[in-house]
């Protein structure tokens, strides 16, 4: 999805992309969340909210980082998902 928005007769291209965010139990406590396709793009929260909040911050700032550097984004194009119903024994 594409939008645009226009400021002072200069329009600004908007491009919505979506990442994958694994969020785990911490190994002592918390959550710890990161983002597979973005490599070492890690947070971490003492609820699962807090730990997806603080990884969107971290997300945030890895991709203006790339995009200040002129570096493509990763995207997940092409990633498929499986679901399974498996019947309890």
């Amino acid at each position: 999805m594409r939008r645009y928005a226009a400021r002072r007769y200069n329009r600004i291209k908007v491009d919505t992309v979506h990442y994958t965010v694994v969020i785990e139990k911490g190994r002592e406590s918390g959550y710890v969340a990161s983002v597979p396709v973005l490599r070492g793009c890690v947070s971490q929260g003492e609820t699962r909210d807090e730990a997806l909040r603080n990884v969107r911050e971290a997300i945030e700032a890895y991709v203006e980082a790339l995009l200040a550097d002129g570096l493509p984004l990763p995207t997940e194009e092409g990633k498929e998902f499986v679901e399974l119903q498996i019947q309890a024994r």
